[in-house]
């Protein structure tokens, strides 16, 4: 046989279809190594963009049912809570949960409509009145700013916020998606085990296993995780509004609720609550400003050196620079929910990656037993 003769696609080397009749080639098919690989190439590429486009586009929904696993997660540790002292069926627990956190709403928000509303009118015109004499101040020092190079700034970076952020930050959009992660968050909570043998239902079956330590793992550290912020949230209100009100300052019941809001949010959530303090002290004078300084520090280190650590202790060990640049990228991303589920999200990431390296090396301590005795 010639060398033509064996460069030759032999056709009677296909698939025979009805009667032994040779197919041959299908005109799909590419024959040609260079053009298949290239092929292969472009095939990969298009993959990435397209599923690069289909996470943004379902971005959203994804986050709000994040956001309903964290809320599934508070209920779940609430209702375990009360299994310690209240032996009854877990659907029960559930809903005394669920009844204590509508009964809170109602006296927040009575609370806010009653005593909180006139602070929460003049927090405006007092920040602002803050912020030109700090403009003034820096003025008098050399510093070339001022309070229309500010606003600018802030236009700037809300105009840079995505088309999520715009859609979760209207009224009815902020509203809608509350109402969604609450459903999902109860749903969730009533049955978790549903959902998450419809989620391993799904895998491979040898994967089920592993699925079920992870997502063991996962809730366990999401449950710590919250009852941590939930706890420094309460400690950081109450201690603020303690301390505010001994020497007298304004709005103390305002900075209060709003120091306990962005404890939520750690690290960018202490520092805005912090700003906001320190200008509402400073607007009475100077030592009242210094003041509010020392509660700020005091009420943050408690907080960080003592409730965090006892409460979640080594279960959430996250590094705080790793949670900050998450906080910036997904609050730039999808806004103040963005900024609320950065934390999760990040120790979620960590317990999955954890578990995976430890997968991996099980496998290989097996693999290496095997060897060792053949």
């Amino acid at each position: 046989m010639s060398k033509q003769d064996e460069d030759k696609p032999d056709d009677h080397s296909a698939d025979a279809g009805p009667g032994s009749r040779p197919l041959g080639y299908s005109p799909s098919m590419i024959s040609d190594p260079r053009l298949r690989y290239e092929f292969a190439r472009a095939m990969i590429w298009t993959a990435t963009v397209g599923a690069v486009v289909l996470a943004v586009t379902i971005a959203r929904p994804l986050l709000v049912i994040f956001g309903g696993m964290v809320f599934a997660a508070m209920i779940d540790g609430g209702a375990r809570l009360l299994g310690r002292i209240l032996p009854i069926a877990r659907g029960w627990r559930v809903a005394i949960v669920l009844v204590l956190t509508v009964l809170f709403f109602a006296w927040l928000g009575y609370f806010a409509g009653s005593t909180v509303s006139q602070q929460a009118a003049q927090f405006p015109s007092v920040i602002e009145t803050q912020l030109n004499r700090l403009v003034d101040w820096a003025q008098t020092q050399g510093f070339d700013i001022s309070q229309a190079q500010l606003s600018k700034y802030a236009g700037g970076i809300t105009s840079g916020i995505g088309t999520v952020t715009r859609a979760l930050t209207g009224a009815v959009g902020a509203i809608t998606t509350v109402v969604l992660i609450a459903i999902i968050g109860v749903y969730v909570a009533l049955e978790p085990q549903l959902y998450e043998r419809g989620i391993a239902w799904i895998l491979p079956q040898g994967q089920r296993e592993e699925f079920y330590k992870t997502a063991s793992d996962m809730a366990y550290t999401l449950r710590r995780l919250m009852a941590g912020r939930l706890v420094g949230m309460a400690v950081e209100a109450l201690f603020t509004y303690v301390l505010l009100v001994i020497i007298g300052v304004p709005m103390a019941a305002l900075l209060a609720i709003l120091t306990g809001l962005f404890a939520f949010i750690p690290n960018l959530g202490a520092i805005i609550s912090g700003a906001l303090m320190a200008l509402v002290g400073f607007s009475v004078g100077v030592d009242t400003g210094l003041y509010t300084i020392g509660v700020y520090l005091l009420v943050q280190n408690f907080d960080g050196y003592v409730v965090i650590p006892m409460i979640a202790k080594k279960t959430v060990d996250l590094a705080p620079a790793l949670v900050l640049a998450m906080q910036l990228i997904m609050g730039l991303l999808f806004g103040v929910l963005g900024l609320f589920l950065a934390d999760p999200a990040v120790a979620m990431l960590k317990v999955a990656l954890e578990r995976r390296a430890e997968h991996n090396q099980s496998e290989d301590e097996a693999r290496a037993a095997a060897g060792h005795g053949a």
